[in-house]
């Protein structure tokens, strides 16, 4: 399904960020234009071991379904040929190093005064104004700085990065929703506008509710590794073969959880009879929880809290998750046409169809059919 057909988009993209906003249009059904350097184009190209055509499979993953345009944006026919490009396109992205669009001549200033209708889309580092506009960063940068990695781990352990990028993916999908909006707005007023976003930006959203609690309550966060804050028992524990994920968001989930570990004791203890006793009592309840559980098989147990209507789930990894029934029932894992390999689609539908991934990324200078 396009639901963007007859959108035309031109990237100028590297790596991540800027590349996975253009694969989100793509993906929807716009035309997407890749522009990329003379000298060996994106540098993901190059960023990993070669997968397929001398290309690394992150390339192959965040450049599905685009076109390659070689430019040389440092001479004038490179910057002219841009242009030529963006005369007739309604949308353009870059997450180019701070100041660079601005000396090439193709700053939002500039080009949206050429292409009144264009939505131009600036994806920053640390935003467009305030003293380190200028500064380039990057993911692991982002989460260090923004303080997603202080809250991140063990309680006592050393900060730890997320596994996902999810400021440079974040900041991608944040990019697309600014500039659907703005195709809105332009709808109603035949005006382009200039989006800008950033990775900071996107890191200190991800960590709203922390921050929200610091400036409102004066309350530092504190590490619960898979637990929760505000709710217990919520958080993984370990049971004879492998550990369990338990949410009892509220007290009616919590007495049925004891009830199917036989311990309704628990929900008449005065110290644990609500929430807020057992998030006051948190270190006298986990550890019983705890040994309840260390000697239950996994499977047994999940299956008696789903049927008592408690959420749970396996503590899974990557194969576990592909290998279940749910995985593979709603379809993410979609075949690249033209291609010997699989990637993972975009997550939502529209009147029960998922947009298809149309051809692989593009070689360099590639229209691919």
């Amino acid at each position: 399904m396009s639901v963007l057909a007859g959108i035309k988009v031109v990237e100028l993209g590297q790596v991540l960020a800027g590349p996975f906003a253009g694969a989100i249009l793509a993906d929807l059904g716009a035309e997407v234009i890749k522009i990329e350097k003379p000298d060996g184009g994106d540098d993901a190209r190059q960023m990993g071991p070669a997968f397929r055509r001398g290309d690394a499979l992150n390339f192959h993953e965040f450049n599905r379904g685009k076109r390659s345009v070689v430019l040389d944006l440092k001479s004038p026919a490179g910057v002219d040929a841009l242009h030529d490009l963006l005369a007739d396109a309604d949308i353009l992205v870059h997450n180019l190093r701070p100041g660079v669009a601005e000396a090439l001549g193709i700053g939002p200033a500039e080009v949206t005064a050429r292409h009144s209708r264009l939505i131009y889309c600036a994806m920053g580092a640390f935003g467009h104004v305030g003293p380190l506009k200028d500064r380039p960063g990057y993911e692991p940068l982002f989460q260090a700085f923004a303080g997603l990695s202080a809250i991140t781990g063990e309680p006592g352990g050393p900060p730890v990065r997320m596994g996902a990028s999810v400021v440079d993916q974040g900041t991608g999908m944040w990019t697309v929703i600014g500039a659907l909006a703005a195709l809105q707005q332009r709808a109603r007023t035949g005006r382009g506008c200039v989006v800008n976003t950033s990775l900071f930006e996107t890191a200190l959203m991800w960590g709203g509710q922390k921050i929200s609690a610091y400036v409102n309550m004066g309350k530092l966060p504190e590490r619960h590794a898979s637990g929760h804050p505000n709710f217990v028992p919520y958080q993984a524990f370990e049971t004879a073969d492998g550990p369990l994920l338990v949410c009892c968001g509220n007290d009616r989930l919590f007495a049925k959880f004891a009830a199917v570990l036989g311990r309704t004791d628990w929900p008449a203890d005065p110290r644990f009879a609500t929430n807020r006793q057992r998030l006051a009592h948190r270190d006298a309840l986990l550890p019983q929880i705890a040994d309840v559980l260390r000697s239950r098989p996994r499977a047994a147990l999940a299956e008696a809290l789903v049927a008592a209507g408690v959420p749970c789930a396996p503590v899974n990894g990557i194969p576990e998750v592909m290998a279940e029934p749910q995985t593979e029932a709603v379809g993410m894992l979609q075949p690249v046409p033209g291609e010997d390999f699989s990637l993972v689609a975009m997550p939502l539908s529209f009147d029960g169809q998922r947009p298809r991934i149309r051809h692989g990324a593009p070689r360099l200078g590639e229209t691919p059919e």
